[in-house]
């Protein structure tokens, strides 16, 4: 008998529920605080991979026009706008996890993030000079006009959309900066405030000015773009092309391929939204509207701050009792233990590095494997 369509579970969905478990570990308060941190960070990542490439492929099905069915009767339309339900459901409850509780409790470890106007005098000299010295040099600020379209916006690159009125250039209304990825994105604010933060694009913001001299610029806000980065290396001209030139080719469409979500400020105008929308080609239905900072993954610097009291302590794996005598390079001692018979591994309990990974590191150095 055929299993019934309630008994499945689509994995999309499912995945979601995964994700959603990672988030409420970032809400354990029985997790150490930097490691609740990082679980934030991992949810990000997470969500931008299963945007990259199962939500890419879902739409790809739809505007192709093979949508089909799922199990439980549901349409590949109608499984999008599940997932882009709960998607937003999920992105608010991690923004305010990450405001509403983590946030205070960095504060009280001494980790503090501020805003560009909470700076002191001599903190923001420090940060000016940073500017100065390390951001204003790898900035390439853009102006959309007659003569200049639209730029390409890479996948998952962080950027600052401006919106501009220029008297002598009626014709020039956005422009755009691309934040530098080669930067920490949480910056020192000085040398003597160690664990004091300002985000990276709070300071390219406070410089506009400089970069966009003579026109009005009436507001500024931050948005990011996902774009579908699935491979396929399915050679279909059937002429066996070279895997590397299939690989390398997918790897020039992943930066660029079909739009799949924007994340934007919630303080951005209607006007401008849709502004952003048309140029970007994108449905309201794909536009995710959060509170800065977008992109949580940032987190990840701050969870690998040298904090080892708000962290959980650090966990070697035992090499097994059968390999502990063999301390020496020869291949010979490390095959003539592993001869003597099995050995049980259970990871990460026993060392990775001290089995599988000489196991690799032996057998390269032996002439006769």
């Amino acid at each position: 008998m055929a299993p019934k369509e309630e008994s499945f579970y689509l994995r999309e969905l499912s995945w979601l529920d995964f994700n959603e478990r990672v988030l409420e570990l970032s809400e354990d308060e029985t997790i150490p605080l930097l490691e609740r941190v990082r679980f934030l960070a991992i949810f990000s990542s997470n969500l931008d991979e299963f945007f990259m490439v199962r939500v890419a492929t879902l739409k790809q099905k739809i505007e192709l026009g093979n949508a089909g069915s799922h199990p439980n009767s549901k349409s590949s339309s109608d499984l999008l706008n599940q997932i882009l339900t709960r998607t937003r459901e999920l992105v608010i409850r991690q923004t305010d996890t990450f405001k509403s509780k983590i946030v205070p409790l960095l504060k009280d470890a001494g980790i503090e993030f501020v805003k560009f106007h909470q700076l002191s005098d001599d903190e923001k000299k420090f940060l000016n000079h940073y500017y100065q010295d390390r951001v204003h040099p790898v900035l390439t600020p853009l102006i959309v006009d007659s003569t200049h379209p639209f730029p390409r916006i890479s996948g998952l690159s962080l950027n600052i959309g401006v919106d501009i009125h220029s008297a002598e250039h009626p014709g020039i209304s956005f422009a755009r900066i691309k934040i530098p990825t080669n930067l920490p994105r949480y910056i020192r604010t000085s040398a003597d405030y160690p664990l004091r933060f300002v985000l990276l694009e709070e300071i390219i913001a406070e410089n506009l000015k400089e970069l966009y001299p003579g026109v009005d610029l009436r507001d500024h806000f931050f948005f990011r773009v996902t774009r579908n980065e699935d491979f396929d290396l399915e050679d279909d001209d059937g002429e066996g092309e070279d895997f590397l030139v299939l690989l390398e080719e997918e790897l020039l469409k992943r930066k660029f391929g079909p739009l799949v979500r924007l994340e934007v400020d919630k303080i951005i105008s209607e006007r401008v939204l849709n502004n952003l929308m048309e140029n970007l080609e994108i449905t309201p239905r794909d536009v995710v509207k959060q509170d800065s900072p977008l992109d949580l993954t940032c987190l990840n610097f701050i969870a690998d701050l040298p904090l080892p009291k708000l962290k959980y302590k650090p966990f070697t794996g035992r090499t097994p009792s059968e390999l502990q005598e063999d301390d020496s390079t020869s291949p010979d001692a490390f095959f003539n233990a592993i001869a003597q018979g099995e050995i049980l591994l259970h990871h990460p309990y026993q060392s990775f590095s001290a089995t599988v990974v000489k196991f690799l590191e032996t057998a390269a150095k032996d002439p006769r494997v």
